[in-house]
């Protein structure tokens, strides 16, 4: 339900297109928020996210399903001309409020139901259910190894396996707003 609400919402049109993304990449609020086109290659179907904009401050590669790259191609023609995907409505300088997404959401009617926030709980939970590597997941999380002694030794980024998993949750979220998944 929640992404067919997506897909109808009559807000702006760049909100509709990050919430989209969200779901589609399950980065993290200011993740999405502050993204700049310099960080995509389309064609590879890559987003290199720097060490400067993450929680952890190690730089994290997303890779794209082709949904996503869709979706980037029609937000380009929307604020492409800017450094920022997801521009302010005050000040096109600086990224859109990260409450930007909440009051959208709210607007649908989840309110206390769902965050942006939660769309990084529904990946990690569906992909887990459905058999993915924990590894590869937590990877995709931007997580950080909780032992010490295997973060400094595995330095592996999966981006093959992740790719693979990424298309696949893809997949998933185009099947789910046809109605065509059976809800966990």
């Amino acid at each position: 339900d929640l992404l067919r609400h997506i897909e109808v919402y009559q807000g702006a049109a760049t909100t509709r297109l990050a919430m989209k993304l969200m779901a589609m990449t399950f980065v993290r609020t200011t993740e999405l928020i502050g993204a700049r086109w310099a960080e995509f290659d389309l064609e590879t179907a890559r987003w290199d996210i720097p060490a400067a904009r993450m929680k952890m401050k190690t730089p994290h590669t997303v890779p794209l399903c082709t949904q996503a790259v869709d979706v980037l191609r029609t937000l380009h023609t929307v604020t492409g001309h800017r450094e920022l995907l997801f521009p302010g409505e005050r000040n096109p300088r600086a990224p859109m409020s990260n409450n930007t997404i909440l009051m959208a959401l709210e607007r649908m009617g989840y309110k206390h139901r769902m965050t942006g926030h939660g769309f990084r709980g529904i990946a990690s939970t569906v992909l887990h259910e459905h058999g993915f590597d924990h590894a590869h997941i937590e990877l995709q999380l931007a997580h950080a190894p909780r032992n010490a002694v295997s973060a400094a030794y595995n330095h592996a980024t999966y981006l093959p396996q992740r790719a693979k998993m990424m298309q696949w949750w893809g997949d998933y979220l185009e099947r789910a707003a046809r109605g065509n998944v059976v809800p966990l």
